[in-house]
């Protein structure tokens, strides 16, 4: 009986003092630990790997630590962290919270951002008594939001693949992959005549350039030529086309004038004309005949004739 009281008497002064010097640590705390403040944050994506005593810096840097995670009955879409930072912390108006992984150990933090020199601090409190930090998605929080309609997107794509790569239009394709190696080996056949197709077309760009800066410079020949030496040669043909439409006026009225003796002549003198002019024809003619005549026989072309001599027969001779 002695032994087991003593036994539970050295047990009891234990507990004691070990209770006492918890109570002694808690006390020192109290008045010696800094001050922190609380906020809280509402996630609307999960927040896996996140637990109470979870690390909360700035930019990189620790200034508190995760407090308290707790579901919200009223808002089953977002949940409510409560984090508690030191007080030099500067929690400022365009302060916002995300989410960061730590390496791939799959602990997850909570990371601060944000805020400029000059912007009020974020001290009003929120509906749980708290000032409230806005969340920011992370982009690993974004991808795994988005990561259900990746997966639908893709497996809609590869139902679609499958639909394309058929065992028909792999056929068709190998008929194209076929053809096209077959095209590849006429074009390799072929490789030195398309490469003097090329030097000749090049060379027909070549003269073709020429040709064009040949036209052009008589171009700006001919401009030249127009507005300055064709000013007079301009000048001039209107002067002879005025004198022109001159001479014709007066060709026109001496016709006018000429007309009644043209008649005349045309219906008067003209048949005289040709009357004299056959006269004159018939008048030639004879004074040819009769020098014909004084030619063969002067005396009876003068006299009026030779008489033929009497003709008698043999046998009366």
């Amino acid at each position: 009986m002695e032994n087991r009281q003593s036994h539970m008497l050295v047990g009891g002064v234990t507990i004691l003092l070990v209770v006492a010097l918890f109570a002694f640590i808690l006390w020192l705390t109290r008045f010696t630990g800094e001050t922190r403040d609380e906020y809280d944050i509402f996630f609307r994506q999960s927040v896996a790997g996140l637990a109470t005593g979870s690390a909360v810096t700035f930019s990189g840097v620790p200034v508190g630590q995760v407090k308290k995670i707790a579901l919200m009955p009223e808002s089953p879409e977002f949940v409510r962290v409560r984090i508690e930072v030191g007080q030099d912390v500067p929690v400022l108006e365009g302060t916002s919270a995300t989410l960061q992984s730590v390496g791939f150990t799959g602990v997850t933090e909570i990371q601060l951002k944000g805020g400029l020199a000059g912007q009020a601090e974020r001290n009003e409190p929120g509906p749980y008594g708290v000032p409230v930090i806005p969340a920011a998605a992370s982009g690993f929080g974004q991808l795994l939001e988005s990561a259900p309609q990746v997966l639908e997107r893709a497996s809609t794509l590869l139902a679609r693949l499958n639909e394309v790569f058929d065992d028909e239009n792999r056929a068709a394709m190998k008929g194209m992959l076929t053809n096209l190696d077959r095209t590849t080996a006429v074009l390799a056949e072929e490789g030195p005549a398309l490469r003097a197709a090329i030097r000749e077309s090049e060379a027909t760009l070549k003269a073709a350039t020429r040709a064009a800066a040949a036209l052009e410079k008589a171009g700006t020949t001919a401009d030249t030529l127009l507005t300055e030496d064709g000013k007079p040669l301009l000048a001039e043909l209107r002067s002879a086309v005025a004198s022109a439409e001159s001479t014709l006026k007066r060709v026109d009225r001496l016709s006018a004038a000429a007309e009644p003796g043209v008649r005349t002549l045309a219906t008067d003198t003209l048949p005289q004309m040709n009357q004299l002019v056959s006269d004159l024809r018939e008048v030639t003619r004879q004074i040819g005949a009769l020098s014909a005549k004084l030619d063969e026989d002067p005396l009876g072309a003068v006299v009026g004739g030779r008489p033929l001599p009497d003709y008698e027969p043999e046998g009366r001779q």
